[in-house]
């Protein structure tokens, strides 16, 4: 290595470190260390000792931990509507439908909405004398009336209503994005063509934003196993028993409620993390074998 070559890579070393720095105490010191106290029985103050996976095997044995992992898979259901939806809002405005300008500065309110506040919206609108049941009362259908938050089924529903209704503005705005990258002269060109809506929509525009739609699917899946304990914790606080719990909100419960079991609550963290990993892994596989295909 010559002189000058090594004087350029002292330099680009140089310039990186403090990037390398930051990524090490913010990203690895705590990476490491909630892997290391998840082999631990710590409880946050004065037990620290080292068991091994003991953790982890106690999880693996728990009824809980496979109905609340259940929980999160039943809750990917809103990541294809919240997609549908967002699609939907982002070609009316692109097509500039009658009421567009101002349809487009109401549909992202929802986003700019802190998640407890719309969390607790939906607690009250579906409670058991909350306005959902009272609209049903004065219509004449008072057997539909129900505790929507008091059974798994419809509390999971009212979960993944809100789930969907939060995120309509900010898949909207991506689905613009996508759809304002492609030249006007393709739709243009399609239009001359003869292709009616529906045919310009699904030959045309969803294969040109294939890559946005399935980066917003990637991103939606991962937020759904990591990004819904202010929701659980504003609608049904994880009830009844663990019926509407996600892996997310189960850390918190082991953490702060039970006994403070640290040690379980950082063992449920990396095994939320892997699932993670792994779900991002495979749908990138799948994504990459489909591009294949198109090609």
């Amino acid at each position: 290595m010559s002189e000058r070559t090594r004087k350029e890579l002292t330099i680009s070393l140089l310039g990186i470190a403090p990037v390398i720095v930051i990524l090490l105490i913010f990203r690895a010191y705590p990476l490491g260390s909630v892997i290391y106290n998840s082999l631990t029985n710590w409880d946050g103050l004065f037990r620290h000792d080292f068991i091994g996976f003991k953790n982890y095997i106690k999880i693996f044995h728990a009824k809980y931990f496979w109905l609340t992992l259940g929980n999160c898979f039943i809750m990917f259901i809103n990541v294809p509507i919240q997609i549908l939806i967002g699609l939907v809002v982002s070609m009316l405005l692109y097509e500039k439908t009658p009421g567009w300008k101002f349809f487009r500065s109401l549909y992202y309110l929802p986003q700019i909405v802190s998640a407890v506040i719309v969390g607790y919206l939906f607690a009250i609108f579906f409670s058991y004398g909350g306005p959902v049941n009272s609209v049903l009362r004065a219509i004449g259908a008072p057997n539909l009336a129900i505790e929507w938050l008091g059974n798994r089924p419809t509390a999971i529903g009212v979960v993944i209503t809100a789930l969907v209704w939060i995120n309509i503005g900010w898949q909207g705005v991506l689905m613009l994005g996508g759809l304002s990258s492609i030249n006007p002269s393709v739709f243009e060109a399609a239009k001359i063509d003869g292709a009616n809506f529906l045919q310009r929509t699904f030959l045309v525009m969803l294969p040109m934003i294939g890559r946005v739609i399935e980066y917003s699917f990637i991103y939606s899946v991962a937020w759904t196993f990591t990004g819904l304990f202010p929701f659980i914790y504003s609608i049904t606080n994880g009830g009844p028993g663990y019926d509407t719990t996600t892996l997310d909100f189960l850390v918190y419960e082991k953490a702060f409620r039970e006994d403070s079991a640290l040690g379980q609550a950082c063992a449920l963290a990396v095994i939320l993390l892997i699932i993670v990993c792994i779900l991002t892994v495979i749908q990138r596989k799948i994504s990459e074998r489909a591009n294949d295909w198109s090609e």
